[in-house]
């Protein structure tokens, strides 16, 4: 029996036709799905009443011991003068560059689906015709061509051909795959508490084709426990991928090693690791032009046979690895991790590749999806991240920039900037009486001024990639385009933001409610899991996140005892009010807390300025104690020197002080005697401001408690964060310390652990 290979007609002949250089002043466009969609359209309603459109093709083909199962869908199917197949495709800068013979992926895709058609249909001959059509005018160029079946038999041969070395590696890893997938075992001896539970949980959601939201306290093993199963769901061939995302670098390291420990038992799969473009470039500056960067230059020419040389030879595809290759190919590591991914088993990255519209791994966007798994690390962090990703913000002084830098280059660009210009001067003169103000309702005018001043960009800038004053232009580009593609989005759930200082008007899309934008995002895979230590409270993040009553949750205790932890509340204000009187109390209270703990200590602080305040007095008053200070521009040498100060067996210990949410209250591992203490200073809320009260406001206008929705569950997510560095292992012991009163009132002690429950209340500092 011959090995069937699934692949759509656009997959094969991109990777057997792609060719040429990256060149981001050439791919300024990014057309939104509804343009293309509209453009096609507007071609489909020239065809006559017994056309068809959007024809959905199939075809089975043996070569060389496969059956390829080709399929697609064609733009439409004309009956007049014969048959003929059209292949449709949006231009956005004109069609007078065109040469419509000079795109071989095009034609190969027409070509392709006319062999299709006509082996169903049994017909000798039949016409292929590629159309391009202008995104912005009623333009179409068309050009067709009449095939023989066997000629275009022949071409689909050729075609095969070119793909046949590529599918016979992955077919036989395939095989490879699934044997080791179904023989792999649970890599520990035996399951901690809580973790079987999970387990089961993730399998049965993938399953079901549900979403689950799992609070699942630290030490559990959180990631493998949703690994594990999905890993098993693709052995079983439920499933085809694993897309495993996170909020920070750290947790993704736990993600590889987690991976790196299943290969040690056996597993034998893909894993690719997608690194930020500003982080794994090689060159000075990300300017990814064939005239600036050796490796976009002719990148396309030469990515099959990097792809071949890793696929043959990797199966932990991080970042030095892609390093590795992308070195010794000559291409793009960024643009070469993307495309690995696509042929990964997993994928380990950043949300923004899942959720954020202006990143969106459009990769991901693709026709098998729906059987792809989706696991959701630290999904307490989605929730901000996804309110900042739905937004977006037009400054009056960067268009004002440019109308200026290019008043001598270009009156078209600098005329269409400065409209922007005086339409945000006239709002402030007009209605912007106050330095904030909001409204329901977004702008009806600026994104058709947004709209103009893109439009003018894409067609500027192909052709003057060297041109002076081009970062500025590209960064108003952007905010332009960024703020049509949220303007779009807008509904219910935003709140239009004026901000006026001095000269400067700021107008922003302020995303308040993101659930309805997250469930999009995530409605096509084959099964979604949220999980965090501190999904607290469930139903707050199960609406947050997008959930429904259809969806599954699932709430777990702590795997330690709770006699490893010895727990104490300190009865102090640190409202920002009490803050200069009570400071010495926090100094004392760290003071006597270290001398009882006798080892390494974190003591965490809602603001760089409140822990600056306590680290000067504590540190004027007891120059002895070693001490060591988060600050707010540290690199990861620098995290790294911090976190090395933590060792086991110091007499003394080591004061560290961080800030709650910032790089040390995530992800950190420090097991046994590193960590023997956690302080946190306050109940985490988010800084008062207007930003922060208009949060408030929306939800308290839809009937939900606004304080707690912008300021307390945002807040005790951080305190929960930084105490859960603390117990790590099952013989990790450890004493943490809460200091603010409100901990002692019945709403945050609603919100506080079972584990952490049996505290001790202290007085009197």
């Amino acid at each position: 029996m011959s090995d069937k290979i699934e692949i759509s007609v656009r997959s094969l002949v991109e990777y057997v036709y792609n060719s040429g250089s990256i060149d981001t002043t050439l791919q300024v466009k990014n057309t939104a799905l509804t343009d293309g969609i509209k453009t096609h359209q507007k071609v489909q309603k020239k065809y006559d009443p017994d056309d068809r459109k959007e024809v959905h093709l199939t075809a089975a083909i043996n070569y060389k011991d496969f059956t390829f199962l080709l399929e697609g869908r064609c733009d439409g199917v004309l009956f007049q003068d014969g048959v003929t197949i059209d292949e449709i495709k949006s231009a956005s800068r004109g069609l007078s560059h065109i040469d419509p013979e000079g795109n071989q992926v095009h034609w190969a895709q027409a070509k392709l689906y006319g062999y299709m058609y006509a082996k169903e249909h049994e017909l000798k001959e039949i016409n292929v015709q590629v159309t391009y059509a202008d995104v912005k005018t009623d333009e179409i160029k068309s050009t067709r061509k009449s095939f023989t079946f066997e000629e275009l038999e022949a071409f689909m041969f050729t075609v095969l051909n070119g793909y046949i070395k590529f599918a016979a590696i992955t077919a036989a890893f395939t095989k490879e795959k699934i044997n080791s997938i179904q023989q792999l075992t649970f890599p520990f001896e035996s399951y901690r508490k809580g973790q079987r539970d999970m387990a089961v949980a993730t399998y049965k959601t993938i399953l079901d084709d549900k979403k689950l939201f799992v609070k699942a306290p630290t030490g559990i093993g959180k990631t493998v426990s949703t690994i594990f199963p999905t890993v098993k769901a693709i052995g079983e061939e439920k499933i085809q991928k694993l897309v495993y995302i996170t909020a920070k670098t750290i947790t993704r390291t736990v993600a590889e090693e987690t991976f790196s420990l299943l290969r040690e038992k056996g597993l034998r799969m893909k894993v690719c690791t997608i690194t930020a473009k500003d982080k794994i470039c090689f060159k000075e500056e990300t300017i990814c032009q064939k005239e600036y960067c050796e490796f976009a230059n002719g990148y396309y020419d030469r990515i099959n046979e990097a792809i071949l040389d890793l696929y043959e030879n990797e199966d932990k595809l991080d970042r030095e690895t892609i390093e590795k290759y992308a070195k010794k190919h000559t291409v793009c590591p960024f643009e070469f991790s993307l495309d690995a991914a696509m042929l990964a088993d997993a994928i380990i990255c950043d949300y923004n590749y899942v959720f954020d519209p202006r990143v969106t791994l459009k990769r991901l966007s693709g026709e098998n999806k729906n059987s792809y798994a989706l696991l959701v690390d630290e999904a307490h962090n989605l929730v901000d991240r996804a309110q900042t990703m739905y937004s977006a913000s037009i400054r009056k002084s960067l268009f004002l920039e440019v109308k200026r830098e290019f008043s001598k280059r270009d009156k078209s660009i600098s005329q269409s900037a400065n409209q922007v210009n005086m339409f945000l001067l006239n709002l402030k003169k007009e209605r912007l009486s106050d330095p904030y103000t909001t409204q329901e309702e977004p702008l009806e005018e600026l994104p058709n001024l947004l709209q103009q001043f893109v439009e003018i960009c894409e067609e500027w800038l192909p052709r003057n990639s060297n041109s002076e004053g081009l970062d500025v232009l590209l960064e108003a580009y952007f905010e332009a385009n960024t703020y049509l593609k949220i303007n779009k989005l807008y509904d219910e759930n935003y709140i239009t933001y004026f901000e006026r200082n001095k000269s400067e008007v700021i107008i922003k899309l302020m995303c308040m409610n993101p659930s309805k934008l997250l469930r999009e995002g995530t409605k096509n895979y084959r099964g979604t899991v949220f999980f965090s230590a501190t999904l607290i409270p469930g139903n707050y993040y199960k609406e947050m996140l997008g959930g429904t009553s259809e969806d599954y949750t699932l709430s777990l205790d702590s795997p330690f005892n709770r006699d490893q932890l010895d727990t104490t509340i300190v009865n102090v204000s640190t409202r920002f009010k009490d803050r200069d009187r009570t400071s010495q109390r926090i100094v004392d209270v760290i003071k006597e807390r270290a001398a009882h703990i006798g080892g390494n200590i974190l003591i965490f602080f809602p603001s760089y300025q409140y822990m600056a305040l306590v680290y000067g007095e504590f540190t004027e008053q007891f120059p002895e104690v070693p001490t060591i200070i988060q600050s707010n521009t540290m690199n990861e040498g620098e995290r790294e020197e911090f976190l090395q100060k933590f060792q086991g067996n110091h007499q003394k210990g080591v004061l560290g002080f961080a800030v709650l949410g910032g790089i040390f209250s995530e992800g950190i591992d420090l097991k046994g005697d590193r960590l023997k203490g956690v302080i946190v200073v306050g109940v985490g809320l988010p800084q008062f401001n207007t930003e922060q009260e208009i949060i408030r406001k929306y939800f308290q206008s839809i009937g939900k408690n606004g304080y707690d929705y912008a300021y307390v569950y945002p807040g005790i997510s951080k305190v929960l964060q930084a105490g859960g560095r603390l117990i790590r292992t099952e013989t990790d012991t450890g004493q943490l310390v809460l200091i603010d009163d409100r901990f002692l009132t019945p709403k945050y002690q609603a919100l506080l652990p079972y584990e952490w429950k049996d505290f001790e209340v202290v007085y009197g500092y």
